[in-house]
């Protein structure tokens, strides 16, 4: 079946369906869930509870969004409110950063500086500019899909990232010139 199909299939209560379908998503909402919080059980946690969320909540989904999109801001809103609690730090060693253009300033970060030394200097960004760049980053969604995963406007979106990618590079400057991340 294709998503589509299971998606209403599910909606109309074949729970067949329904397991099928978050069968498929599971991979991609432990993903989102590991990197944003970055520990293995609160990412199984949080990837449970958003699955959890996705059964009990898939008759309200509507093909407004599409299903990727309505999934990542589950996933992400329990995470953020995870992250709330408790303060966590993304990891992206398991993962290589995908930077667009070699001559672009990503290009140039990723040239200059190992995956820790980004890693760390995300960590040190603010919530908002964390989860713009790991949607984007890490996940490899376009802009509006994550401004449609977390109910920003597109600009926002735009703005967030281009706030990030410049103090992630100011940060990592500061560290080459002999600062602490």
């Amino acid at each position: 079946m294709v998503e589509q199909e299971l998606i209403r299939a599910a909606q109309s209560g074949d729970r067949d369906a329904l397991i099928t379908l978050l069968r498929e998503i599971e991979p991609a909402v432990y993903k989102t869930a590991y990197y944003t919080l970055n520990n293995e059980q609160d990412a199984m946690d949080a990837a449970q509870e958003a699955l959890i969320r996705i059964y009990t909540k898939i008759g309200s989904y509507e093909e407004k969004a599409q299903f990727k999109t309505w999934v990542q801001r589950i996933v992400t809103n329990i995470c953020i409110d995870k992250f709330r609690r408790a303060k966590p730090t993304v990891s992206i060693e398991e993962h290589e950063m995908v930077f667009e253009g070699s001559d672009s300033v990503e290009g140039e970060v990723m040239r200059a500086y190992t995956r820790e030394d980004i890693d760390r200097a995300i960590n040190l960004l603010p919530e908002h500019h964390r989860t713009v760049v790991i949607l984007r980053y890490v996940q490899d969604m376009s802009y509006n899909e994550i401004a449609g995963c977390l109910d920003l406007p597109l600009n926002t979106v735009k703005s967030y990232l281009f706030r990030a990618r410049s103090q992630l590079q100011q940060l990592l400057r500061d560290y080459q010139k002999g600062g602490a991340l």
